[in-house]
């Protein structure tokens, strides 16, 4: 059943797709009564299956040649679903405990057979909204972030094995091609598909498309974006790709991986919980405030980077005489200068992290695709005030983001932006 052919998913077909892949009807015990399929997609490309079997379960997600959420007038490539699958076993290989396993992949049909990330875990964006706490969540995606980034990067490969990934991974320019798009082109010019809550964010979304000092900058960002092939990045790491629960945490959907800056990853997610730190006062209430929520955001932030720093840096230590190119231990061959070479490798990373968290916070404000986090904010006027000082501190982040230092310095000025009551 398994074709060159492509042909978009309904129930019937996927379950005679099923009983025709021997891999899959074996996660299910080659037992098909009673089987639940259910379409679950809510994002912005893809069919989202959830198989449900009484001997087993997967997931099969299925890449279509459109953007979903614009329709067929907005073209959008199948072959994204080869990256998404190659990603995701390497990523597996790399950080098991946090990537789901790939099961089954076909080309023809953009198909991708998975894991089932089981309940209780939520996407960590809903779980952000409904104001729960994830103990464990800057520990994990950390050690993910940590050791996806730092083995697939020059530090660790040779500049042959780099370079072959490199070409491999330059195949998913379309999909890239939307990122640049929408993160470092749409929001700062008059573009169709940009939105935000108007009336009262007409005159930023204004200042965002005047300001010429942040279009400086994010000219700057874009131009690392597409230049630059630093690490193989999972390319779309917001809150909306992540599944946790308070013991666990799986990172999933890395369509839009290729290599790039490393920052692209660490500052998603970052922004993200910074997106999610303005909204929380859109959903405080008389019986919760969210006062003490915003602090447990704002110290996740702190760990998440402070983590990654120690993890990245003590992989780079264990593996300094390896075979990574980017360092020869014959040039760099005493403390001293290791030291220098790491402190300016990890402040740039910090700065890139910061520009490009806050070029992911500004799209989601004034571009095309929205995050739940304010959209799920009823009241118009109190949303787009959560939204502007979300807004106010991306652009600040972007222009000025070689002042900071630490990442406490960029939780003060978080805390800064808003009114203090």
């Amino acid at each position: 059943m398994a074709s060159n052919g492509f042909r978009p998913l309904d129930e019937q077909y996927l379950l005679e797709y099923i009983k025709a892949t021997p891999v899959l009807a074996q996660k299910l015990g080659n037992q098909f009564d009673d089987l639940q399929i259910k379409e679950v997609g809510d994002g912005n490309l893809n069919f989202v299956y959830i198989v449900l079997g009484r001997s087993g379960s997967f997931v099969i997600k299925q890449a279509l040649p459109y953007i979903r959420t614009i329709g067929e007038s907005w073209p959008m490539t199948k072959e994204r679903a080869y990256f998404e699958a190659r990603t995701l076993r390497e990523h597996r290989r790399l950080c098991p405990d946090h990537a789901p396993e790939v099961y089954h992949f076909d080309h023809g049909m953009c198909l991708i057979g998975m894991g089932y990330i089981e309940p209780p875990h939520i996407v960590l964006r809903k779980g952000l909204v409904a104001g729960n706490e994830y103990p464990l969540l800057a520990e994990h995606i950390s050690d993910y972030m940590a050791k996806t980034l730092f083995f697939t990067s020059l530090l660790y490969l040779t500049t042959t094995e780099h370079k072959r990934a490199v070409a491999e991974f330059c195949g998913n320019v379309e999909i890239c091609r939307l990122t640049e798009q929408v993160v470092f082109s749409d929001p700062y010019k008059v573009s169709q598909y940009n939105h935000w809550t108007s009336p009262y964010l007409d005159s930023d979304a204004e200042a965002v498309r005047q300001d010429n000092i942040l279009k400086l900058e994010v000219a700057e960002l874009k131009s690392k974006f597409c230049e630059r092939t630093q690490a193989l990045i999972h390319g779309d790491l917001h809150t909306g790709s992540v599944m946790v629960t308070r013991n666990s945490t799986q990172v999933m959907d890395p369509e839009f991986s290729f290599y790039a800056p490393m920052g692209y990853d660490i500052g998603a997610f970052i922004g993200n919980l910074i997106l999610a730190y303005f909204a929380q006062d859109g959903h405080a209430n008389e019986g919760n405030d969210r006062k003490a929520y915003k602090l447990w955001i704002l110290k996740t932030i702190e760990e998440t980077w402070n983590l990654f720093h120690k993890k990245f840096t003590t992989l780079w230590d264990e593996h300094k005489d390896g075979p990574g190119e980017a360092y020869l231990p014959e040039i760099y061959n005493n403390a001293e200068l290791q030291l220098l070479v790491k402190q300016k490798y990890m402040t740039d990373l910090f700065h890139d992290s910061l520009g490009f968290g806050a070029a992911k916070m500004i799209r989601r404000i004034v571009g095309v695709a929205h995050v739940e986090d304010f959209e799920s904010i009823a009241e118009p006027g109190k949303r787009a005030n959560c939204e502007r000082q979300a807004l106010n501190v991306a652009k600040l982040l972007l222009k000025e983001r070689r002042k900071f230092q630490t990442i406490s310095e960029v939780v003060s000025a978080i805390v800064l932006q808003q009114p203090q009551s």
